[in-house]
């Protein structure tokens, strides 16, 4: 069992010395992608005079302008070859080492999908606020397509490759969360969820999601919902 880690990374040059560190410290069998999608803080030179020369077992590829995350996953996800991907920021709000149990649970459960749940035993996030519209959007979720799920919007998405890719995902910035999970719903597979750990950041620091996100997440939640 192999497990591609899909690594979009847009302006995280505080992070991401630190991301890959923990990554490649893992006893797994696994491949590391990193799409670089277009950063101006110095991450993209620090990729390309760094880690493209002293870690040459990480694939990062570079996109030409800054087109979103969803982008950067779906041209992450064309170079990957293995048995499951998972979706990794590079924030660190997320621990690597939560890929165990998720990998070990896929194996057990042969399962289609397994999600880390930052809610499944309590809630963990930025602010109460943050909380609030994961919960909405949780519950719109599972109210369209008849799940029980407890954190929609997770990162931590591990799926298993040849589903991954026939979902054919069109998303090119955060709604492709809603994207791949509506998806996965309608046509029947079942997600497990683990809880995994999380320590959410402010905007101060770095975070990028906007309430905007929450509106385009909702429309793709519809959309996917009644397209055929």
């Amino acid at each position: 069992m192999k497990l591609s880690v899909l690594i979009p990374v847009y302006n995280e040059i505080n992070t991401i010395a630190a991301l890959l560190g923990q990554i490649k410290s893992l006893s797994i069998e696994k491949e590391i992608i990193l799409v670089d999608d277009f950063s101006t803080d110095g991450t993209r030179r620090l990729l390309k005079e760094t880690f493209a020369i002293e870690s040459p077992d990480i694939k990062i590829l570079y996109h030409n302008r800054n087109m979103g995350k969803g982008a950067a996953i779906k041209t992450a996800l064309n170079n990957a070859c293995g048995d499951y991907a998972i979706i990794q920021d590079a924030d660190l709000e997320y621990d690597p080492n939560d890929y165990i149990k998720l990998f070990e649970t896929a194996e057990r459960n042969e399962a289609p999908a397994v999600y880390g749940s930052r809610f499944l035993i309590s809630w963990k996030s930025t602010s109460f606020l943050h909380f609030l519209v994961n919960n909405f959007l949780t519950l719109l979720t599972n109210i369209l397509f008849g799940s029980r799920l407890t954190d929609m919007e997770t990162c931590y998405k591990m799926i298993r490759m040849d589903i991954f890719k026939g979902l054919n995902i069109e998303s090119d910035r955060f709604e492709i969360e809603a994207e791949i999970t509506a998806k996965l719903l309608k046509r029947g597979y079942n997600i497990i969820e683990v809880p995994v750990s999380y320590k959410g950041r402010s905007y101060h620091e770095g975070k990028k999601i906007t309430w905007k996100d929450g509106i385009t997440t909702i429309v793709a939640l519809l959309k996917y919902k009644f397209n055929k």
